[in-house]
């Protein structure tokens, strides 16, 4: 192939990878394309070996994330392939860790729904006369009582409540919250589901189905969303790591040269 059947604009990029010419600029000036050599008259010099980096940029960024698909690359272009390949292993053992996280929180999560809301052991010595429950009620926890039971704080305790999560009663003469055995269960599945990074709504939407259906169907539906995209990012890392591969062993003098280059606007044919 010739020096001018391998000039590649700007635009030529862009078009390859579905983005913008200021797009293709930005990742030259960002390292995530390799060293861009320029005209004497300041024209940018693209080649194969720049769309080869463009792909592979883009194919990295759907399973691990920007971030880490901007300095996968960069370190590869700083000649560090350890550093690159360090950052890849990290992306997988973190997805690794979501999925043991979710199937842990499945297990946990349909033994606690299919849990009755039986009584708790009263263990409250610090409850007065005054506040507390009659024989006939059922057993109910304070909030630092809940909260030393599950692990939490007591200002998770109360973000929850204000996000509407949880509903504790409150003590007619010092307003003290009261948790009944349902309240625990609940605030014991929010915690479990905080645990796995679940968005506050999607976690309301759980409990909305525990309560309204008495059964884990909303909770199963939304840990298998999640494995689902587990799943797809995993798919995406494999399909990345090939071109990652193929571009680090393909070294640049194996690619053809670079050519002289179009204006960076890449408005001619």
């Amino acid at each position: 192939m010739s020096r001018a059947e391998t000039a590649l604009r700007p635009v030529d990029l862009a078009r390859a990878a579905g983005v913008s010419t200021q797009q293709i600029r930005n990742y030259a000036d960002a390292g995530i394309l390799p060293p861009t050599p320029r005209t004497p008259a300041g024209y940018r010099r693209f080649g194969a070996r720049h769309r080869d980096a463009l792909l592979t940029y883009r194919a990295l960024v759907p399973g691990y994330g920007l971030d880490t698909a901007q300095a996968v690359m960069r370190a590869v272009h700083a000649g560090d392939v350890p550093l690159a390949l360090t950052l890849i292993d990290a992306g997988h053992a973190a997805l690794h860790e979501q999925r043991l996280s979710l199937r842990a929180a499945g297990e946990a999560l349909e033994a606690v729904a299919k849990e009755p809301p039986a009584n708790i052991p009263d263990s409250a010595p610090d409850r007065t006369p005054q506040t507390s429950p009659s024989p006939a009620t059922p057993p109910r926890l304070r909030i630092g009582e809940v909260a030393a039971r599950l692990g939490v704080r007591t200002s998770a305790l109360r973000v929850w409540e204000s996000a509407g999560l949880l509903a504790p009663q409150r003590e007619p003469v010092t307003h003290y919250r009261w948790f009944s055995p349902a309240d625990v269960r609940d605030a014991r599945i929010v915690s479990i589901l905080r645990q796995g990074h679940y968005p506050l709504p999607q976690i309301h939407a759980v409990l909305d189905g525990l309560r309204e259906m008495g059964s884990p169907d909303a909770l199963r539906a939304a840990i298998a969303q999640r494995l689902a995209g587990v799943t797809s990012r995993a798919t995406a890392m494999l399909a990345a790591s090939g071109r990652l591969h193929q571009y680090v062993t393909d070294t640049p003098d194996q690619q053809e040269e670079y050519v002289t280059g179009a204006p960076d606007g890449g408005a001619s044919a």
